[in-house]
């Protein structure tokens, strides 16, 4: 299915007594030319990238990397990724091998494509008609029928639901990812799974990288058969790093690191039924190590700062984030199983006004300084409601 072209604003979706808009066009959208002229190669600046996972969710990392190969002020020296966000780095450097800023660019577009519309990818049907729905529709959980639907289906492990082990995403992965081209390409990839039977992660570089290493990355015990690489059994990389920021630390030379976030840190309401509670539970989960590899990068900071380490052994680690859990928040964690081409479309916007808007911000801090403060933005009280 043809991915359709940029929707309206999420603003214009209005609520959910709306009217559906006209029928969306069918054409896919192509890369946008960019509209500022790129320094030369030799000019632009290194970042390092951190990708979090969270299935369909991961077309927010699309539309952010799309913007920022677009704006070509900075280039991927490394890139860590969990889950979808290993997808999108594994993509982004076949593209980047074959045929630099653009080739990723169209590595992406062409990836995330094939994707849309394919119920086997995520574990949801689209929605029907050509109608763009309100936001809210986009939420499998709101639709009547599936959290029954859901509790059948997990009376059942993966392996007995799909004995047969087909799997269309593994499919599309292998059509746009050339494990050689990233090898010998300019850009360092870094994939995280979780060991089943350690409990901790696995980061697979370089010749370790495969077919079998990105599917271990975005495996969740609930929807699929638990992939083994080299006899090991392994599981979505969520659970031990989503994402892991130790690999771009020590593996590369580049003191500046972008995460590009899209699970919630915070989402407000008591959750009431069973599957909100289970997604807000896997929410935190997949949050706590990133909380937890943040704290340990503000205390070897403060080391730093103070120089009271070998400052030969530690970088000055300068981080910075997109995100917009503002705009992700209408999507619930149930959206993430639904792969419609509306909503993959309208979350790539969603990650192209977030990147425009930090290129706008703090493209002026690369080299420079953190604008994001681990302590403020993770390690503070978030909004907690203590009595008076």
């Amino acid at each position: 299915m043809s991915l359709p072209e940029p929707v309206r604003p999420l603003a214009a979706l209005g609520d959910m007594s709306a009217e559906p808009a006209a029928p969306a066009r069918k054409s896919p959208p192509k890369p946008r030319a960019s509209h500022r002229k790129a320094p030369p190669g030799q000019n632009a600046r290194k970042i390092d990238l951190a990708l979090q996972g969270g299935g369909s969710h991961g077309a927010f990392t699309w539309g952010v990397l799309d913007a920022l190969l677009e704006d070509g002020r900075l280039v991927p020296d490394g890139i860590s990724g969990t889950s979808a966000g290993a997808m999108n780095a594994a993509v982004l450097a076949t593209g980047y091998a074959h045929g630099g800023a653009n080739g990723a660019r169209e590595a992406l577009r062409s990836f995330w494509q094939a994707v849309s519309g394919n119920p086997g990818c995520m574990g949801a049907s689209t929605l029907p008609g050509s109608f763009q729905w309100p936001a809210w529709m986009f939420n499998p959980a709101q639709w009547p029928g599936f959290a029954g639907t859901q509790a059948f289906l997990h009376l059942w492990s993966p392996a007995q639901l799909n004995p047969f082990g087909l799997d269309p995403l593994r499919d599309i992965v292998a059509r746009h990812v050339d494990f050689p081209a990233i090898q010998r390409g300019p850009v360092r990839v870094y994939i995280t799974a979780t060991s089943v039977r350690t409990g901790q992660p696995r980061i697979f570089k370089g010749d370790e990288l495969s077919i079998e290493a990105l599917m271990a990355s975005a495996c969740l015990p609930q929807t699929s058969r638990t992939v083994l690489v080299d006899g090991e059994p392994y599981w979505d990389g969520g659970f031990a790093g989503n994402p892991s920021l130790w690999p771009l630390i020590y593996g590369t030379v580049t003191s500046d690191l972008l995460l590009v976030q899209i699970n919630p840190l915070v989402r407000e309401g008591i959750p009431g039924t069973a599957l909100e509670i289970q997604d807000r539970l896997n929410e935190i989960t997949f949050n706590a190590s990133l909380v937890a590899e943040m704290r340990a990068i503000a205390f070897v900071q403060r080391l730093v700062d103070e120089r009271r380490v070998d400052l030969g052994r530690y970088k000055a680690l300068r981080l910075h984030r997109v995100s917009d859990e503002a705009g992700l928040a209408q999507f619930g964690a149930s959206s993430k199983l639904n792969s419609d081409p509306r909503l993959l479309n309208l979350l790539c916007e969603l990650g192209r006004k977030a990147a425009t808007g930090w290129l706008e911000n703090h493209l002026q801090d690369i080299g420079k300084r953190s604008s994001l403060d681990p302590h403020t933005a993770y390690l503070d009280k978030r909004n907690t409601r203590e009595p008076g």
